[in-house]
């Protein structure tokens, strides 16, 4: 690898509200067997008021170390850490609005009561709470929810009220670990004006993330890597590493995903999406040349690279992906083109007392087919996946499942599944080993067998050194890794992921999807939710809801279509996404 060009300086104009050198911190090992870990190691940084600095890196790199080491909840072992001018030693916190990444809201108390709590704490005096608040309301959409317990929201809601609560008393600097983790494109669009218009113009923000889509709005950019600075200057000087790198080839659908696969297994590939009906690639060397692919008539056209293709240069080990393990270990199943859908919906429905969750919602998913469910935080995508999955009785409607009918066989489609839920279920005080064996015996795994489907869940997804650890203690893509191997060891015909990608960083997500399009080739039905577009381009078909109800239904062309003969939307899915929901949310108000 050649060395990287040089960073460029970031602004010099405001005064210096953090500044960092040389800052390292080491935690004790989290389990016997395991290292101590250099969460941080020589990192160093200055960021001045009214600059947003996108915080970013893979899962463990140290982004919510240095943010609590920033806001002073954790003392650095070595180095500078300066806040306003003094050490965080001396720091007053009030002027620091920090958002941890659990939002740290109290459930059971109201969004008004939330945020009364904060403002209580955060010392702002009392004859203020009431404008305050009622224009934090305002701001976040959620004025008419001020009753609602805080853990009955939706996922983008949760987010916005955690982003008021922390800013409730104007901090000029906003420390916020993944403000828009686990949302919808909408919301996080909704996520990034509201923190804009909470900032003053003088107000530091420093945004951790693993979208990399949201470190392109950001004045400077942070990559940090195992504790180490990689990168810090201005979002173009990141892309600018993969530049002379980055090809785009167009594919027919029906080949899109395979070549796709073959070109991120040739040695030259570092990093690779579908993208607008393209494969796009991200090559290591300038003198690389594009792999052929056997199925591709047109040629290779370079392309302008973006912040997601210079950051997977910055971070490139060198390796490429090989076939998927985890693919390999599914039996091939034989499949006729008339073959019964594997998934069945008709006319699905879930009411709790007066509340709609799910309202007729219908499809059917073919044996080898990848099909995507869409929609805002909230619009009932988790209620259609636990009907499926025999977890939730619909109210109306009916499912079925490998054949097996959910009204009268619930069981029986339960064992056919592999179920990987939105939010990690496996148990936090058990090791890795203990919950790999308590899963196979679930899915009526013994002995031999047994022990089998256990080692090569382990060899296939990388978890033998964390073998012995409590799952609890797991970094957050590890922790994905794990639940992915427990949805998949029993290789079952039908696989439910539930945002399998959700929170964790580009590389995993990349590493996730390879063993998806995989399984899926070998004749496996997968359903499957996400919130992030390039993964929804790697889907066969999808259906988007939005309020209970299906609004769009169609592969990824044929939504941007259906977009566009609503009203005026851009290119890509995103914003086919967002013009559908806006549409349907302008139908619901002219009929009110």
């Amino acid at each position: 690898m050649t060395d990287p060009p040089p960073a460029p300086p970031a602004s010099g104009r405001g005064e210096a509200v953090l500044h960092l050198e040389g800052v390292a911190k080491r935690f004790a090992s989290p389990g016997r067997g395991a290292p101590a870990i250099d969460a941080l190691n020589g990192v160093g940084f200055t960021l001045r008021e009214g600059r947003i600095m996108g915080l970013v890196g893979p899962d463990a790199a140290g982004k919510t170390t240095l943010l609590r080491v920033c806001a002073g909840l954790v003392a650095a072992d070595a180095g500078e850490v300066d806040v306003f001018g003094a050490p965080a030693a001396r720091l007053d916190r009030g002027l620091i609005g920090y958002m941890p990444q659990a939002g740290a809201l109290y459930a059971e108390l109201s969004v008004e009561q939330n945020l009364s709590l904060y403002a209580k704490l955060r010392g702002l005096r009392r004859d203020e709470w009431d404008e305050r608040i009622g224009h934090l309301l305002d701001l976040t959409g959620l004025a008419p929810f001020t009753r609602r317990a805080a853990g009955r929201l939706s996922g983008g809601m949760r987010q916005k009220l955690a982003l008021a609560c922390a800013v409730v008393a104007a901090p000029p600097l906003m420390l916020l670990d993944e403000p828009s983790v686990g949302v919808d494109p909408l919301s996080r669009r909704e996520i990034w004006r509201l923190a804009r218009d909470l900032a003053g113009p003088e107000t530091a923000i420093v945004w951790a993330t693993s979208v990399l889509e949201d470190a392109e709005q950001c004045d400077e950019v942070l990559v940090l890597h195992e504790g180490r600075r990689e990168y810090f200057g201005e979002p173009a000087g990141l892309a600018g590493f993969a530049a002379g790198r980055v090809w785009s080839l167009p594919v027919p659908a029906a080949q899109r995903r395979g070549a796709l696969r073959a070109a991120l297994e040739h040695p030259a590939t570092i990093a690779g999406r579908i993208e607008g009906g393209e494969v796009r690639l991200t090559l290591r060397s300038l003198a690389d040349q594009p792999p052929k692919l056997a199925l591709a008539k047109a040629s290779w056209r370079e392309r302008r690279p973006q912040v997601h293709d210079g950051f997977a240069w910055v971070l490139d080990d060198g390796s490429a992906l090989r076939p998927s393990t985890v693919a390999a270990a599914f039996p091939e199943i034989a499949h006729e083109a008339d073959a019964p859908p594997a998934i069945e919906a008709v006319g699905l429905g879930k009411r709790y007392g007066d509340f709609t969750a799910v309202h007729d919602v219908s499809f059917a998913v073919a044996p080898g087919e990848v099909f995507g469910l869409l929609g805002p935080n909230g619009a009932g995508k988790s209620t259609t996946f636990r009907m499926l999955c025999g977890l939730a009785r619909p109210t109306s409607g009916h499912g079925r499942v490998a054949g097996h009918d959910l009204t009268t066989a619930a069981a029986e489609a339960r064992q056919a599944l592999g179920y990987m839920p939105q939010k990690f279920s496996l148990y936090a005080d058990l090791t890795v080993a203990a919950n790999l064996r308590f899963v196979a015996g679930a899915y009526g795994l013994a002995g031999a067998c047994l022990r089998e489907a256990v080692e090569r869940a382990v060899e296939n997804l990388a978890l033998g050194e964390f073998w012995r650890l409590p799952a609890g203690t797991l970094p957050l893509g590890v922790k994905q890794r794990l639940a992915l191997a427990a949805a998949v060891m029993h290789a079952p015909g039908v696989l439910f992921l539930d945002e399998p990608t959700s929170g964790v960083d580009p590389i995993v997500r990349r590493e996730f999807w390879h063993h998806i399009t995989g399984i899926a080739d070998r004749g496996v039905a997968v359903l499957v939710t996400t919130h992030f577009m390039d993964e929804a381009e790697m889907c066969d078909r999808l259906l988007l809801i939005s309020r209970a109800e299906t609004i769009a239904q169609g592969t990824p062309e044929e939504l941007k279509q259906q977009a566009l003969a609503v009203r005026s939307a851009g290119a890509t899915l995103e914003d086919a996404f967002v013009a559908l929901i806006a549409a349907q949310r302008e139908r619901a108000r002219e009929a009110a």
